[in-house]
This record gives C-alpha cells, sequence and structure tokens, in this order.
C-alpha cells in the first residue's frame, strides 16, 4: 500500500475507487510544508509516515465520494503501480545536510589559516580576513558559520587546484580532480570534527620536493625583489594546477627547462635534455598514459604539415590518398623509437635522427612533439621494468632488424608535459628559464587578481517582446 500510495503522491492523481481524479480534494489534505505531518515523515520514519498519510488521503476521497456526483468529473484513467511490473520504487534522495556549524575557536584557526597564506605564495586578503574576524566577534553563530565556510571553501580550492582559474592557463589541458563540491563539503566537516582545520587545509598542498623548495625560496627572497618572487609564487601556484599525488613512477617534461625526466618514489632515476615545440607550434601542456614504444616506427605526417613533405624523397602516400608516411630508418624524423602515450593532440616523446640539436641552448625547435635524447636507453629500463620479457638484448636485436615492432611496458605509468619557468635549487637559489611561450603575464596578472582571472559571468540578453 505504501508503493501504490508514493506512486499516488508523486502525480498527485488519488483514484477514488471508480477511476475519478479527485486531486483537488486530495490537495486539500495534503501535508503542507512545516506541518506536524510532514514533519514525522523524518521523526517516525518514513514508512509509518506514509501509512498515516496514506489513510488521510483514503479519508479524503471518500469525502469527495459523499460531495459530488459521480457524472460531474471527467473520467480518467487509475495509475498503474510498480507492483505490477514487479519493479522496485527509485529510493527518495536524501535531504540535504544542514549548513555545517562552527565554534569560535576553529574560525579563529582558520582566520589564522589565512593570515599566514602569504608562506604558500597567496594573497591573504583574496580571503577577506577582516570580513571573517568581523563575524567572529559578531558573536552570532550562524553568521560566523557562513562566513567562515565560504573563506574555507575558497581557500581549500585555491590550496588544491591553484588560484589561477582555467581560463588563464594558457594551453593547459591537465585536468585536476582532487577536490569537488562533495569533497569539500566532507572534509571542512571532517575537520570541524576532528578540530584541525588548519592541518586538513596544509594537506592539500603538492607535496612534490620542487613545490617545498620554491617555498623556501620566497622565504629568503627579500620583499624588494618583486618581480622574483612574482615568478615564484606564479610556479607555486602551477605546481597547484597538478595532481596532488603525481603517482609512484612517471615522467615529468618541462618545456622551458628543456628536460625529460623519470620519477620514481619521489627521486629522479634518470633525466635527459628534450626538445620541445616552436613559438610557432608550441606544445600543449597534458597529461598521457606511457603504455609502451614503438621501435623503428613510422612517421605518420600531421595533415597541419603535409605540405613540407608532399612528394619528396623518402615519403610516401598513405592509403587515405590525402597524408604522407615516413618508413623507418636512418632518415626517419621519429629516431629509432616513439612512446606509445595517446592523447587527442597527438604529442609524444620520440628519439630524432638530427641529434646534434640537442647540444642547443634554446631548443623550441619541434613541430609539438618531444625530442628526447638517449631515448633508447630510457625505453630499455621501462620495458624490463616489472620483469618484462622485452630485456636491452632484445631491443637492440628488434632496431637492428629495421622492423616496426610495438613492445608494451609492464608496468604503464603517467607523463606530464608541464610549464615551469622557474625552479629552485636546495640551496635556496632560483633557476630562471625563458619564457618561450610568453605565458607567464596573463598567468601573472591572474594569481594577482582576487577572482583568479576568471571571466566575470554576463547576464544573456533580454528577450525581446514581440507580436
Amino acid at each position: 500500500m505504501v508503493r501504490n500510495f508514493a506512486i499516488m503522491w508523486r502525480s498527485r492523481h488519488w483514484p477514488d475507487g471508480r477511476g475519478r481524479d479527485i486531486t483537488g480534494t486530495a490537495a486539500r489534505f495534503a501535508p503542507r510544508k512545516g506541518s506536524i505531518l510532514v514533519k514525522q515523515l523524518f521523526g517516525i520514519g518514513i514508512g509509518t509516515s506514509l501509512l498515516a498519510i496514506a489513510a488521510l488521503g483514503s479519508g479524503a476521497a471518500l469525502a469527495a465520494q459523499a460531495q459530488v456526483a459521480p457524472q460531474s468529473l471527467p473520467v480518467s484513467p487509475t495509475p498503474t503501480a510498480p507492483a505490477a511490473t514487479g519493479m522496485p520504487l527509485p529510493p527518495l534522495p536524501a535531504p540535504p545536510l544542514p549548513p555545517a556549524m562552527w565554534t569560535q575557536v576553529d574560525a579563529e584557526d582558520l582566520l589564522m589559516a589565512i593570515q599566514q597564506v602569504g608562506r604558500e605564495g597567496l594573497n591573504p586578503t583574496d580571503y577577506d580576513p577582516a570580513g571573517l574576524e568581523s563575524a567572529i566577534r559578531s558573536g552570532d553563530i550562524a553568521l560566523m558559520s557562513a562566513a567562515a565556510t565560504q573563506r574555507f571553501n575558497g581557500l581549500s580550492n585555491d590550496l588544491a587546484l591553484g588560484h589561477v582559474r582555467r581560463t588563464a592557463r594558457t594551453d593547459w589541458h591537465i585536468v585536476d580532480k582532487d577536490l569537488d563540491a562533495a569533497r569539500q563539503d566532507s572534509l571542512l566537516r571532517a575537520a570541524l570534527a576532528a578540530r584541525n582545520v588548519q592541518s586538513a587545509l596544509s594537506d592539500l598542498l603538492p607535496t612534490h620536493p620542487q613545490y617545498a623548495a620554491l617555498r623556501s625560496a620566497l622565504e629568503l627572497t627579500p620583499v624588494t625583489e618583486t618581480g622574483k618572487a612574482d615568478r615564484i609564487r606564479l610556479n607555486m601556484d602551477r605546481w597547484r594546477w597538478l595532481p596532488h599525488d603525481l603517482g609512484a613512477k612517471y615522467i615529468i617534461v618541462n618545456v622551458p627547462g628543456f628536460h625529460a625526466t623519470l620519477v620514481e618514489n619521489g627521486v629522479n632515476r634518470w633525466k635527459e635534455r628534450a626538445i620541445a615545440g616552436s613559438v610557432k607550434t608550441p606544445t600543449p601542456q597534458l597529461t598521457a598514459t606511457a603504455t609502451g614504444v614503438v621501435l623503428n616506427p613510422w612517421w605518420e605526417v600531421p595533415p597541419s604539415i603535409t605540405g613540407e613533405v608532399a612528394g619528396k624523397k623518402g615519403f610516401v602516400k598513405a592509403s587515405n590518398g590525402k597524408t604522407w608516411r615516413q618508413p623507418p630508418g636512418s632518415t626517419n624524423a621519429l629516431g629509432q623509437v616513439k612512446f606509445v602515450m595517446y592523447n587527442q593532440y597527438n604529442i609524444y616523446l620520440h628519439d630524432t635522427n638530427a641529434r646534434s640539436r640537442f647540444n642547443d641552448k634554446t631548443r623550441a625547435l619541434s613541430h609539438g612533439c618531444i625530442r628526447t635524447q638517449h631515448i633508447v636507453d630510457l625505453s630499455k629500463e621501462l620495458l624490463a621494468d616489472g620483469g618484462g620479457k622485452w630485456v636491452p638484448d632484445k631491443v637492440d636485436s628488434t632496431l637492428k632488424s629495421g622492423k616496426s615492432v610495438v613492445a608494451s611496458f609492464v608496468q604503464p605509468l603517467p607523463v606530464y608535459i608541464v610549464y615551469f619557468s622557474a625552479a629552485a635549487l636546495n640551496d635556496g637559489r632560483i633557476v630562471d628559464y625563458k619564457d618561450i611561450y610568453s605565458r607567464d603575464g596573463k598567468a601573472l596578472a591572474a594569481l594577482k587578481d582576487r577572482n583568479g582571472g576568471a571571466k566575470p559571468k554576463t547576464a544573456p540578453p533580454a528577450k525581446a517582446i514581440g507580436h
């Protein structure tokens, strides 16, 4: 009966047993917001309450039959209950949680965290500490709680995901899913329950050693050296644009630094020079999973540069008759190895047949892909990890054969192609890299903007009223 009643209550069609619609009558008996009956839904349990309302609805139906002549109402079909099909009713949505309530001690801890956030390269005034302090002094628990929650959400968002909004991150396609609204709410309530607001916030910060080194360098930078401080602050924020957990083993390529590094358990295992995209064909910032390598790869020439190779010696038309390919060999632009790392931008790490260019100081020369020095050695290491069957001798013999072969990693790993224009050494000194794609200016302006450079929301244009 409860199930049938729930269906009728949703549709507001309560049949009187004769197939007539007595919605109007039932509505007079429907529980209103704040009524005792509605409160019973949560006080004595939904099942018991639904039985009570069903009984009330039956009384309404009897009253309607006594007052209304059968022929005065149109006949409407009786709703079919899901019970006839054996399908269970969908669960009722859970009611939203009440607003989190703060104690004065917790609010003061948050205020202290805001006042000290400058050490993380953020501006305390962006989180309105004065407004929070005023709410604390007011003595109004509800007002203080609302003010504290608003600032906790803003600060936690920036510590976990970065202050610069995505619209101000040029060609940055790495998605950080560390914090969403549901996780943020859970974090807040857990922090209040454990009385550890400050530690909950600090746990959101990047754990990479480079972030800590930049923070130490910022502390050592004189306040008069604003340019240097700004570069440090900006690149600290860029670390927050990355996932909190990069993985136990990963490859990271810093485009302005022109280096590719294999990191395992927080330690650099392998590092070599790299060549990135030119200013005209910049390398986008992205992440992809490397699943293996192609030994003796074919080069599938991208359509965007087909004109540069069409008809030239050493290139053949692809089967589609439109694009061009370059077979494996000593003149192949990809060299001996190409990483298999699918992404929508068709960017990958590979060898090159022009290895002398690794000696150039500024190595922004490619069409976007990452040419990597000694990538054959890197491939051998990764193929052997996890007890892989592709031992170095097998790799060498395959390369010598000239046949194009795909060799898979036993342990696939993520590759991050990033853009850091400054790095910190262990002694606090800063290494500046040339901002080759001129991306610092826009991002720094957004970092200094209270809203992180977010584009203001504009109201849709008013619609003209016509005849």
